[in-house]
């Protein structure tokens, strides 16, 4: 009788774990894959599906004037399937692109050969005057709406909430719009703001860039892609529209048009991550206006070798030069804890709800 209570009670204690486990709220989980200073950020949702914004340069070079070609040896292309098979992932159930540069959107026909796109989101074409400063703009625009048309096409605007189970995105800002009322929690004037911001590098596409906030359960991670001068500005000046985040992925690679203040100072990122080359953003602005703001550890996925700049430390930087192509894995509870691992070490940091 012993034996047999025992054994009753050790099969309901081993499905109650199970149980448990089947019902334990499963982690967010984000890489911010290295493509060179360009953008490739492979988001794996709660309920498993993948959100990927942006893909990469094209072709084997990684420069802009490179080309689509076989996906085999497609450098950042081979990345993002690299980072999605170390999150068990298959397909790409979304892929938003911010803007048309080919360091954001020159993957995607690579990508779409090595993995299935189901969903396509993004803004209204480029113009024409982005074609003059950017060779090559148009053509890769037109070789990614014939691939778009295979499958299913949102083009939100700011405010709109994207359909991405188990996850709220909203979209704060797209094709040269933002958002004109404040999301939920923001809305303060911003003491930080300096009238007219830092100009955009770019005046024709980057300003035009798809941002948005991301928030599951207490955590939250902005992404506002190359979003530069006035309407990066307009986002937190004179009141602050978009609210707090814990982590940020700073505006055009930490460029020195992703360096204003007041920006940070209304956001209060508790991470902010570079996704730079080792000549490709990461600018000494950007850098010094980290350092200067308290609580806010900034993560690089380079070594920066540009003029003036005071590198992080290295257990917070991915790659020290372009021999490695190490990811930034950060992992999210709902609770708003999360954790920041150093693709290239291994090494893990917790940031506690």
């Amino acid at each position: 009788m012993i034996r047999r209570t025992c054994g009753i009670l050790a099969t309901i204690l081993l499905t109650g774990a199970t149980l448990s486990a089947q019902t334990a709220p499963r982690p967010l989980v984000i890489y911010f894959v290295d493509v060179e200073g360009g953008q490739a950020t492979l988001i794996k949702t709660p309920v498993g599906e993948a959100f990927l914004i942006d893909a990469g340069f094209p072709g084997g070079g990684g420069t802009f004037q490179s080309t689509p070609g076989a996906p085999e040896s497609a450098r950042d292309a081979q990345r993002i399937l690299a980072a999605a098979r170390d999150a068990g992932l298959t397909q790409i159930d979304h892929l938003m692109l911010t803007h048309y540069h080919a360091d954001h959107s020159g993957g995607v026909m690579e990508l779409s050969q090595l993995l299935p796109i189901r969903h396509f989101i993004d803004h209204s074409a480029p113009s024409a005057e982005a074609e003059v400063v950017v060779p090559g703009t148009q053509a890769l625009y037109e070789a990614y709406i014939a691939l778009r048309a295979k499958g299913t096409h949102t083009e939100p605007k700011p405010g709109d909430h994207l359909a991405i189970k188990g996850l709220d995105v909203v979209v704060v800002s797209s094709a040269g719009e933002v958002l004109t009322a404040p999301l939920d929690g923001a809305g303060a004037a911003n003491p930080a703001c300096i009238s007219g911001g830092v100009p955009a590098q770019e005046k024709t596409e980057n300003p035009r860039s798809t941002g948005i906030r991301l928030q599951y359960g207490k955590f939250r991670f902005l992404d506002i892609g190359d979003l530069s001068g006035p309407p990066q500005y307009a986002l937190t000046c004179p009141r602050n529209l978009i609210g707090e985040a814990d982590v940020y992925l700073i505006a055009h690679h930490g460029g020195a048009d992703g360096a204003d203040p007041a920006l940070f100072a209304a956001v209060k990122p508790r991470v902010a991550v570079f996704d730079n080359g080792s000549r490709k953003g990461g600018q000494a602005p950007t850098f010094a206006t980290i350092a200067q703001m308290p609580g806010i550890d900034g993560w690089q996925l380079h070594r920066s070798l540009n003029r003036d700049v005071i590198n992080l430390p290295e257990e917070r930087i991915a790659n020290l030069d372009d021999s490695t192509s190490a990811w930034i894995k950060v992992t999210a509870q709902a609770d708003g804890s999360f954790s920041v691992t150093n693709g290239r070490t291994g090494q893990t940091k917790a940031y506690p709800r």
